[in-house]
């Protein structure tokens, strides 16, 4: 089972909320990022099961982090998590390896439903 997190956003209240829901459900918050650079960092520290991923980061685009997690931990399983719920956005995230999109403003039920999805 799928249990140590990495949750990456700029948005330290956005961080909170995620953790908050993360640990009720038994998840291992392991890392938080506000950034691409530190998000990369915290990936080869802390070798999370799971990756929630914003896509407007302060210093690099979401998606081409994406991108750049699944080359470098294939095994990873990357949550996008957004407000930008574009279809093409969705399908690009998809395509480039996210396991699942959740669209911000989100619910902890919502939260938790793709988490344990991921755990099938």
């Amino acid at each position: 089972m799928s249990r140590t997190v990495m949750i990456v956003d700029d948005s330290l209240f956005m961080r909170k909320i995620l953790r908050g829901i993360l640990v009720e459900k038994g998840y291992n918050v392991v890392a938080e990022a506000a950034s691409g650079i530190e998000a990369m960092r915290n990936l080869h520290a802390s070798h999370p099961d799971i990756i929630l991923l914003d896509i407007i980061l302060p210093d690099s685009n979401g998606l081409d982090l994406l991108a750049s997690i699944i080359g470098i931990c294939p095994d990873s399983k990357v949550i996008v998590c957004s407000s930008i719920g574009q279809a093409p956005v969705i399908q690009k995230s998809l395509d480039l390896g996210a396991k699942a999109f959740i669209q911000k403003p989100f619910t902890p039920e919502k939260v938790a439903e793709v988490m344990e999805s991921l755990e099938d």
